[in-house]
């Protein structure tokens, strides 16, 4: 008995602390400062830490692992096709007059298939953001390896507090949101009057995402929130992981499109949906893309629904750079409000990898970090000009978020990581090279042509086949 009198005292007080430390401040939307203490100590422990690991390995001559910066590095850009293939053929020890193929041109294109293996800018994208400091997380990737007794003790001691202590109070907490969401949502759709259904939706949702947000310990910094999105408009965002949601959610409240899932993230959003208009599609019905794109249109038509919240990029990148995105967010015709969100790797790789890690392992993986840092920056509203497509008035808002989070402002699709090539890009590289075997001589070699058909067109034909 007296065990179980321990233990019931003990779960009554940790009940006791985490509710009136935690979720009242959440719901109250107050800070109390522990976090940030939390957070200054961390950075004090860090800095010792890395500094007491660079002198003893220099006491014993140990080579530490220096990763390369992910700063942005300014190249020279590169030589169009036609310019690479005459460089390459003016080293060439024959030079024909003409123009035509060469065996000397297959090292073009090798070379340039070499380059793209080696810069490869699309699939470090989606690997995680390299440190140059150690953050007593891990233990062997960077080779921050066992140097002394001491540091041994200090990771360890980190390994404690992170699962036995900070892990079960993130897990209470989360499990009190989601539940929260559930319950309240439901017996917020029951409401017959629509207005007081929504004012009541908005309250519900940011209390429960900011209890949300004290689950991962995420520190969140917001500016220029006199931007901040407006009924009636789209909120297009880069996209790092799926706890970005959460980090906006905690400063207003938004209507979500997205694919509808199964198990217990489905009956979130099949609560959600009761109270709030949400979008929910299947990815894998194509008819369904058309619908949805007719129910986007529906929504920011109607200015007393709130903003809709859109990732354009469709997958989660490593918080280094913005890739590609989607124009058909961009079609609707409305006001576009972007949106940064730049994470701190320090305390925690918040990213996704979603070819590697499921969604539980994630949750479990961010819960047992030190902490989610981050900075948030609403940019102005920006509205489609004249003359400008989709496609441009979307490289456009990419390109604010781009600078505004200081990403790297990339042309890729994101999608290109689970997809093959498209046979197009191909294509378009054959063209370039058949433009450089033929094009000179189509405009400059008519009467030659006129003399010998023929021969003009079995070498266009060798040359298209090339």
């Amino acid at each position: 008995m007296t065990w179980l009198h321990f233990l019931s005292v003990s779960i009554t007080v940790w009940l006791t602390l985490l509710f009136v430390f935690t979720i009242v401040p959440a719901v109250l939307g107050v800070s109390i400062g522990i976090r940030r203490l939390y957070l200054t100590t961390l950075l004090k422990i860090f800095e010792w830490a890395t500094l007491r690991m660079e002198m003893e390995a220099k006491e014993k001559n140990q080579q530490l692992y220096k990763p390369y910066s992910s700063g942005i590095i300014v190249k020279e850009p590169p030589l169009s096709l036609q310019q690479g293939i005459q460089e390459l053929r003016g080293s060439a020890s024959c030079l024909h007059s003409e123009p035509e193929f060469e065996m000397a041109d297959i090292f073009y294109f090798c070379r340039r298939g070499v380059e793209s293996i080696v810069d490869d800018e699309v699939t470090k994208r989606f690997s995680a953001q390299e440190l140059e400091t150690w953050n007593l997380l891990t233990r062997s990737h960077y080779n921050f390896r066992h140097i002394s007794l001491r540091l041994t003790v200090l990771w360890g001691l980190g390994v404690l507090i992170r699962y036995g202590i900070l892990l079960p109070l993130r897990v209470t907490l989360a499990a009190t949101g989601i539940s929260l969401i559930l319950v309240l949502t439901t017996l917020v759709g029951f409401l017959p009057s629509r207005e007081l259904r929504f004012f009541l939706t908005e309250k519900v949702h940011v209390m429960c995402y900011r209890i949300c947000v004290r689950s991962l310990t995420a520190m969140i910094t917001y500016h220029n929130r006199e931007n901040k999105p407006k009924n009636g408009g789209i909120c297009v965002a880069n996209h790092t992981t799926p706890i970005d949601v959460i980090i906006l959610a905690n400063d207003g409240c938004y209507s979500l499109i997205g694919q509808a899932h199964r198990g217990l993230l489905g009956m979130v959003q099949r609560a959600m949906v009761k109270s709030s208009p949400h979008i929910w599609f299947d990815r894998s019905e194509v008819k369904d893309r058309h619908l949805v794109a007719k129910r986007l249109s529906d929504h920011v038509a109607d200015k007393t629904k709130q903003p809709i919240l859109i990732f354009p990029e469709g997958t989660c990148i490593n918080n280094t750079s913005v890739m590609m995105f989607k124009k058909g967010s961009f079609e609707i015709g409305c006001t576009v409000y972007p949106v940064a969100i730049k994470y701190d790797p320090l305390f925690g790789d918040a990213f996704w990898n979603s070819s590697k890690f499921g969604m539980v392992n994630y949750l479990l993986r961010m819960m047992s970090s030190w902490a989610i840092v981050c900075s948030v920056w609403y940019l102005p509203p920006m509205n489609r000009e004249e003359g400008e497509d989709a496609v441009q008035f979307a490289n456009r808002v990419k390109a604010a978020i781009a600078a505004q989070g200081g990403l790297v402002d990339l042309i890729w699709d994101g999608g290109l990581k689970r997809a093959k090539v498209k046979d197009a890009f191909k294509e378009e590289q054959q063209k370039l090279y058949s433009k450089v075997l033929v094009g000179e001589q189509e405009q400059g070699d008519n009467k030659s042509s006129e003399e010998n058909p023929e021969e003009d067109k079995s070498y266009h034909g060798s040359a298209n086949g090339q």
